[in-house]
């Protein structure tokens, strides 16, 4: 018995460092202009080579991931970029960026009462500092590397849900195609975003962001004209982008579009 609980312990440790090695492979990296810092993460493609050019997808975190360690941003979705068959199917660029604690990605209210919690969306206005820091990497990325302008992506979850919609919106001619889960925004903006093929994805159960934001967003797309997918998880809590990353056509239906 003592011998088999080794065995275990050391299994566990092994998997544990082989998890700890597959996530450095995402370089540590800072985005600076001004008094402007954003670290972030990229996974380059298997075999890269600098003369190619590739996609880049965007991944953008929750609240709970913010702070300035350049690591909490890969919680939800670094593994899933990391998978052999993944890497070897879609040679892509991954950037996680890594929102300040003292900001959001997007401009949204948030209104807290003893029943519940509601999110009021802005429809323009300026960038948060957050947001404008994620468009100056975006630039920078595009300069320094061979990025694909046809083949660009950004997805997130919960406040980086709100964070693709608003990203899509101060560039509309950059992404090819977007996911948000468990997110939400200002309806009004569908007809500036509706080029973006969008999928979106919620739980129904979800008492933290209202799934109702990720139904108006879709009927606001359709009536856009725009390419939109909803899910929504029955039994899903706010957590539902475990279901969302697990999707086996999400990454395919993803970089099959093309600006």
């Amino acid at each position: 018995m003592k011998n088999f609980i080794l065995f275990l312990l050391i299994t566990i440790s092994a998997s544990s460092f082989a998890q700890t090695q597959d996530l450095s492979l995402y370089q540590k990296q800072v985005y600076i202009k001004g008094t402007d810092t954003l670290p972030y993460r990229i996974l380059l493609p298997l075999h890269y080579d600098a003369s190619k050019k590739y996609p880049l997808i965007i991944f953008l975190h929750g609240s709970g991931e913010r702070g300035n360690n350049n690591e909490s941003q890969l919680a939800h979705g670094g593994d899933l970029f990391l998978q052999d068959s993944i890497r070897k199917s879609f040679p892509t660029i991954v950037v996680f960026p890594q929102c300040p604690l003292n900001s959001f990605w997007s401009n949204v209210k948030i209104v807290t009462d003893s029943n519940n919690k509601s999110f009021v969306f802005s429809a323009g206005g300026e960038p948060t500092s957050a947001m404008r820091s994620l468009t100056g990497l975006l630039s920078q990325l595009k300069h320094n590397y061979k990025i694909d302008t046809h083949s660009i992506y950004v997805g997130g979850l919960s406040m980086g849900g709100m964070g693709t919609f608003e990203l899509v919106r101060r560039e509309p001619k950059v992404f090819a195609a977007a996911f948000s889960i468990c997110g939400g925004a200002d309806t009004t903006i569908a007809p500036q975003i509706k080029h973006t093929a969008w999928w979106l994805f919620h739980g129904l159960k979800d008492n933290v962001v209202d799934p109702q934001y990720s139904i108006k967003m879709s009927e606001a797309l359709k009536n856009a004209g725009a390419e939109v997918i909803l899910n929504l998880y029955t039994n899903d809590n706010h957590n539902s982008w475990d279901d969302a990353l697990a999707e086996k056509d999400l990454l395919p239906w993803l970089f099959s579009h093309h600006r």
